[in-house]
């Protein structure tokens, strides 16, 4: 199963919609915490949900189940904690959910994005959903754009 990735800072968004239908993109999945700040611009849930919608041909869904806290959030980037630490914690949060258990895979059974602010996966919590996912799953391969 390909499961693509991509987050919108530095996009414009030509760039991101582009690159969402040129994948053949069905559903997004938004795994941010937050998902309507203003900083967000064509990414904020209403707009994003209207653009995939008309540009992409494809729908929204919010899914918070594979979203960080918003402790973890601040202790990484308000008070610059460590990627591994970040990482540690957002793995024992996604097992302690039991996101493989909880999260249908049929959701992912159409080509489906998980977004977030990032601009590249290397440090970003949605590469560590997609790797978590594999080792529960197996067959699970990303895609990140």
């Amino acid at each position: 199963m390909e499961i693509y990735t991509i987050g919108f800072t530095k996009k414009s968004a030509d760039d991101f919609f582009g690159l969402l239908k040129h994948a053949g993109v069905r559903r997004l999945l938004d795994v941010r915490l937050n998902n309507s700040s203003q900083l967000a611009g064509f990414a904020k849930r209403d707009d994003l949900a209207y653009f995939l919608r008309e540009l992409v041909g494809a729908d929204y869904r919010h899914e918070p189940l594979l979203a960080p806290t918003q402790e973890m959030l601040d202790d990484y980037k308000k008070r610059r904690g460590s990627w591994a630490d970040y990482e540690r914690r957002f793995l024992a949060l996604m097992a302690e959910r039991r996101i493989e258990e909880r999260l249908d895979p049929a959701l992912l059974g159409e080509p489906t994005v998980l977004l977030c602010s990032e601009a590249t996966p290397q440090h970003c919590h949605r590469r560590l959903v997609v790797e978590y996912l594999d080792s529960r799953w197996s067959d699970v391969h990303a895609v990140h754009l």
